[in-house]
């Protein structure tokens, strides 16, 4: 009895000293979590005493009224608010919290804005994986790396610490989450000045832009909410191969609309228009005839386009780059960025084309040539080439002459006199013509002696009866040779009056005939000969001398005659 009695006493006291203990020290689970206002007191080296209200004062952390190394900007007698976080056991006072009293104010207020879809100012001030922090007020909120702006940004330092709004995309304050956006709000704001431009926009117009990006074939330029082409051609008057030689991503540039189309919403833009054009005047400013320096800035298969200043261009025909080198690949006489005298040879301003040569502001080496060496003189050269007609010896570094076969050799035929020379000997010759027009030099090397048949056939005429001796056997005919050094041929049909005795075969390699001269070939130093011929003048002379067809005697016994005077005669 006395126990059970002892025990109901022990719980009575045990539940008087509970309720004293918590009226004591104030415990209100009504407070805890909640966020209320208080007066500072007092300051402490770590801590700031405030007093909210309860039985007893809270203490706050210096550290949370300033960043570290920064004095408190708070004193005694301030107002703040504060957010309780629990009552502490041993001493009795409460632990407070400034941050977390500003990030539940932000919190309710971020989610005021996010369902009234608000923007909501904040700054970015870390990084982390895949985006940024930001502080919204007292609540960290994550920006996505793609969330930061309509386009990639590369270096991100400008925009931290720098007070700005955002859209929130997502929040949860259960977990703590939130997402914002800075992209949304450019978007939304690109959005409206893309209509005030649209609406506004006319052709001429000039305006400044961002360029966006770059392509091959042009640059797009941000105007501020509406992007406009910038083509490579009208990126500026000189010649432009890729718009990055001019341009680069992020560089501001003014530039004027070209062209407009309301329903496409395309926008046409050019730089160089707002710069004078340089092919005004042009045909005054370059004549034909006239000499420049320029820079090679193309070169293509069919010619260099060389730069007189900057615009304007002329293009040098591979035709007119050299007088010697033929059928080259002008990238092998002239280079990129190379300077070149050039002289203005046609200009067609409504075109905007100048035609330019190379070769004209050198000397014509044929005309050289043909004032330095007179026909007749001799040259010396090294056999560059041999070809089926005649040898190519090299005059000078970029000048051949020719030589054909039939200048070779006055006795040899062309064939036999070419096996005579090979490619890299040098020899002598004359100069037998100049033809600056058609760029030919002919040479002849059997010239540089005199013709041992030149006397010969200063004497020879047609008619005339030669003694011949037989070089050669033919079945078409008789090759024969007059004095050692005129040859000759007598045809088969030409050997004999009677066609029984018109056969090579009765003739021998060294036998002589004599015959009747038909022709000379004075360039070739050929005979066209014929026996028939011979013997045919002299019966007819046999006639006229010892008797005629009416004196009743045969052209036997005339002939008969005629011999035997002859024999006598010798």
């Amino acid at each position: 009895m006395a126990s059970a009695t002892q025990t109901a006493t022990d719980h009575f006291a045990g539940e008087d000293f509970a309720a004293l203990l918590d009226e004591t020290l104030g415990k209100d689970s009504g407070f805890e979590g909640s966020v209320v206002k208080g007066r500072v007191v007092r300051l402490t080296d770590d801590y700031a005493i405030v007093d909210v209200g309860l039985k007893s004062e809270g203490r706050v952390s210096l550290r949370e009224f300033g960043p570290p190394g920064v004095t408190p900007e708070v004193k005694p007698g301030d107002y703040v608010e504060l957010y309780i976080e629990r009552y502490e056991d041993r001493d009795g006072s409460i632990v407070l919290s400034r941050e977390k009293a500003r990030r539940e104010e932000a919190w309710t207020n971020l989610e005021k804005a996010f369902e009234a879809s608000q923007r909501v100012n904040g700054t970015i001030y870390g990084r982390v994986k895949g985006g940024f922090t930001v502080d919204l007020g007292g609540a960290m909120a994550f920006l996505p790396g793609s969330q930061v702006d309509i386009r990639p940004v590369r270096d991100v330092t400008p925009l931290m610490g720098v007070p700005q709004p955002f859209q929130i995309l997502k929040m949860d304050r259960a977990r703590g989450n939130i997402v914002v956006s800075r992209r949304a709000v450019l978007e939304e704001t690109r959005a409206e000045q893309r209509s005030e431009l649209i609406q506004g926009l006319k052709e001429g117009m000039i305006l400044d832009g961002v360029v966006k990006n770059i392509t091959d074939y042009g640059a797009f330029v941000d105007l501020g909410g509406v992007d406009g082409l910038l083509h490579v051609t009208d990126i500026a008057w000189k010649r432009i191969n890729h718009p990055s030689e001019a341009l680069q991503i992020g560089q501001p540039v003014r530039v004027q609309v070209i062209r407009f189309n309301p329903d496409t919403q395309r926008i046409s833009l050019g730089m160089k228009q707002l710069e004078a054009d340089p092919w005004e005047n042009v045909a005054l400013k370059y004549p034909p005839g006239a000499r420049f320096t320029g820079r090679v800035t193309n070169i293509t298969d069919y010619g260099a386009f060389v730069e007189l200043e900057p615009g304007v261009e002329g293009l040098v025909h591979v035709s007119e780059m050299s007088w010697t080198k033929k059928n080259v690949h002008p990238g092998k006489i002239v280079a990129t960025s190379q300077e070149v005298d050039v002289m203005v040879l046609d200009v067609d301003s409504g075109k905007r084309r100048i035609s330019l040569g190379l070769k004209q502001v050198q000397r014509n080496p044929w005309e050289q040539f043909a004032e330095e060496h007179k026909v007749g003189s001799i040259v010396e050269g090294e056999i560059r080439n041999i070809t089926e007609f005649g040898l190519f010896v090299g005059l000078s570094a970029d000048i051949d002459g020719m030589v054909h076969m039939s200048d070779l050799s006055w006795d040899e035929s062309g064939e036999e006199a070419m096996k005579n020379y090979e490619k890299g000997q040098v020899v002598k010759a004359k100069v037998l013509d100049v033809d600056v027009e058609k760029e030919r030099i002919s040479l002849g090397i059997k010239q540089l002696q005199e013709d041992p048949a030149a006397d010969v056939l200063s004497h020879v005429q047609k008619g005339a009866i030669v003694t011949c001796v037989v070089t050669g056997i033919q079945t078409n005919g008789v090759e024969v040779k007059v004095d050692d050094v005129l040859t000759g041929f007598i045809r088969r049909a030409e050997l004999a009056r009677d066609k029984a005795e018109q056969r090579p075969e009765r003739f021998a390699v060294g036998e002589k005939v004599d015959a009747k001269i038909v022709s000379v070939d004075r360039a070739a130093r050929k005979l066209a000969l014929t026996i028939r011929g011979r013997e045919a003048d002299e019966d007819k002379q046999a006639i006229n001398e010892y008797g005629s067809s009416d004196s009743g005697a045969s052209l036997g016994d005339i002939l008969g005659a005629a011999i035997r005077r002859r024999n006598a005669d010798a």
